[in-house]
């Protein structure tokens, strides 16, 4: 009986030492395959297929790229084929990083096994319960293990039991979409165990990442900071410890001040942190880099449509879009910021093909739903959107976009306080969502609440400085009859105009707050620049007139007719009283520019006539004298 015993375990160690051979092989395979890197050749075994087809692959250059962009977010790429370099030492393969041209990456340190080989089966049976989702009966599977995956996942239960629990409060109080002050019932336990395993420095990367959750769940943002930049520090390949911490840098200063290694991951969580910070110039150079070595991965390529979407550059971050779904048709993920731009572009047969494809792959999607949203919103049926937003936060409550659009369709359908109620839920998932404060901004001027629209659209604007759109909207609340401040007015037209805002409103503006206020050089200078944009876009229309006459008259009260005669006989051209006061003003300009007679030659004039006079009346005086004596000699 003890000899068939031993041979069942000598079989089963076996058995797990190959796996483990068949599963690292395997990893490496994959890593190479993923960044297109030729293998090494010492590292390869049988159980490993041979990637001498793959390492000979061609790649497009960028010359033989399919999408064109302009000079600042064009891609190079160079034809060096890399080799990933293995360490051997120990139990386990210290791998490098991913190396790139003239920068110096640092190892990547794999995790350190604990040997609790003995809890292996009772391990397995808790993450088959975890698996279910039955996440009690996982943690209380692992109560008496000490291994450190079994600590790990024992706490990961427990903290998702009590998110669960929470959500399951949160429907029972006040609906789906309720909000109250539930909270997760073992933050508090579990925030004791972790802080005291981290002191004994019996932690590793999983560990610490789930105590970093569990800190900002609790309010402790810099400590939350602080471990999982240790996470990450730690095992760099955890993407979702660096999705925490890049929920933490709300701003750049605490994104600078973060003590990183220089790993190429590094790279990647720049790339997300400078989109979230709405940073897209730094975004485009970031992603630019890291495609000189992942040249083929969707995920940068929709990180560069993502920024030139913020930079209002439309018609070539469509173009990426349109890369992005030819080389994978079946994507979800950040097609609907590809939804929102072709709203934007009012492209009704596009964004209808888009939905239409969406709802055939999964309609049971947030992303799905949100883009079919945003086909029936560009239709104007509104309540239909509002529907399908309804559907995407009972999928995911936390889904931002779906908040923030799901207001915008109640301020079309004049529904202000359920508008007022998404805006509020979407700055509560994110602060950092300029959209929703501008959307409660718009939503308090509706209500004629100017002073409380304002207090939103500055919040918006100094989160979103760039935008010339919010910086109009604060202007006009500014101008509106209840403040009139009109000073106010002038400096965030001003700031629209620096933001180059392309439909010259703040342009019309600066010119009529100008002239309202007397001050008519400056507003001669403004209607100036309104109108040579007008001529550069073709646009005609009353702001054109209006700039025309003010032009004419403030000419012509200069003496400057030659100028003013240019304006006012492009104002010919139009029919009706424009043309009437036209030709009033181009007369009384040419009888200005002809002139009456001056005052010195008037006085000439004069003097001169008294003069004749006065000679004629001496010569007739001298004539009658001449008769008078003919009459008195005879």
């Amino acid at each position: 009986m003890a000899s068939k015993e031993t041979y069942r375990t000598e079989l089963r160690s076996a058995a797990r030492q190959l796996g483990d051979r068949c599963l690292h092989s395997a990893a490496k395979w994959a890593a190479e395959l993923l960044v297109s890197l030729e293998p090494d050749p010492s590292s390869s075994s049988s159980s490993t297929p041979p990637l001498s087809s793959l390492s000979s692959r061609n790649f497009p250059s960028a010359s033989t790229s399919s999408r064109s962009l302009s000079a600042p977010y064009g891609r190079h790429f160079d034809g060096s084929s890399l080799r990933r370099r293995l360490r051997s030492g120990g139990s386990a393969a210290d791998t490098s990083a991913t190396p790139v041209g003239g920068i110096s990456y640092v190892s990547t340190p794999m995790p350190v096994e604990d040997g609790s080989e003995g809890d292996s089966d009772v391990y397995l049976l808790a993450k088959a319960y975890f698996d279910c989702r039955e996440f009690r009966r996982a943690a209380h599977v692992l109560g008496k293990q000490t291994g450190r995956k079994a600590v790990f996942l024992r706490c990961y239960a427990l903290y998702l039991a009590g998110e669960k629990r929470k959500e399951e409060e949160l429907i029972e109080i006040e609906g789906s979409f309720g909000k109250s002050e539930a909270v997760n019932s073992e933050l508090v336990s579990l925030e004791r165990e972790l802080s005291s395993l981290r002191k004994a420095g019996a932690i590793d990367s999983f560990g610490l990442y789930l105590y970093g959750i569990i800190l900002r769940d609790r309010g402790c943002e810099n400590l939350a900071i602080t471990v999982l930049v240790e996470s990450v520090n730690s095992f760099p390949w955890n993407w979702s410890a660096w999705l925490e911490l890049l929920s933490l840098c709300t701003t750049t200063d605490i994104l600078n001040k973060l003590n990183l290694k220089n790993h190429w991951m590094k790279d990647f969580f720049l790339a997300s942190a400078y989109q979230e910070l709405k940073m897209h110039d730094e975004t485009l150079k970031k992603c630019e880099s890291l495609q000189a070595v992942f040249r083929r991965s969707d995920h940068i390529q929709a990180q560069i449509a993502t920024a030139l979407y913020g930079l209002r550059e439309l018609d070539e971050a469509e173009v990426v879009f349109e890369e992005i779904l030819r080389n994978d048709p079946y994507r979800l993920n950040t097609m609907d910021i590809y939804s929102n731009l072709l709203y934007a572009k009012e492209c009704f047969s596009a964004l209808s093909f888009l939905a239409h494809k969406v709802f055939l792959t999964d309609k049971y999607q947030p992303e799905s739903c949100c883009i079919i949203a945003n086909y029936y919103s560009l239709k104007g049926q509104h309540e239909k959107a509002v529907l399908y937003f309804r559907r995407a936060l009972k999928l995911n409550r936390k889904y931002l976009s779906a908040w923030t659009l799901m207001g915008h369709e109640y301020v079309e359908m004049k529904n202000t306080p359920a508008a007022i109620d998404a805006y509020r839920r979407a700055v509560d998932i994110n602060p950092r969502d300029y959209r929703a404060w501008y959307g409660l901004g718009q939503t308090y001027e509706m209500m004629s609440m100017p002073f409380y629209a304002l207090y939103y659209f500055k919040r918006a604007s100094y989160l979103q400085p760039s935008d010339a759109r919010l910086w109009l909207a604060m202007a006009q609340c500014y101008q509106s009859a209840p403040l009139e401040m009109l000073e106010d007015a002038i400096k965030c037209y001003t700031k629209a105009v620096n933001c180059n805002e392309r439909e010259g409103i703040a342009l019309h503006q600066l010119a009529k707050l100008h002239s309202d206020l007397g001050y008519s050089e400056k507003a001669a200078y403004f209607y100036k620049k309104d109108l040579e944009m007008m001529d550069a876009e073709e646009r005609q229309g009353p702001n054109m007139i209006e700039a025309l006459l003010f032009l004419t008259k403030y000419l012509k009260a200069e003496k400057r007719f030659e100028e003013a005669e240019v304006y006012c006989t492009r104002l010919l051209d139009y029919s009706g009283p424009e043309k009437e006061t036209a030709m009033s003003l181009l007369r009384g300009l040419r009888i200005a520019q002809s002139g009456p007679p001056s005052s010195s030659s008037l006085e000439q004039k004069h003097c001169s006539s008294n003069t004749e006079d006065m000679k004629l009346l001496a010569m007739l005086t001298q004539e009658n004298w001449d008769l008078y004596g003919e009459v008195i000699n005879s």
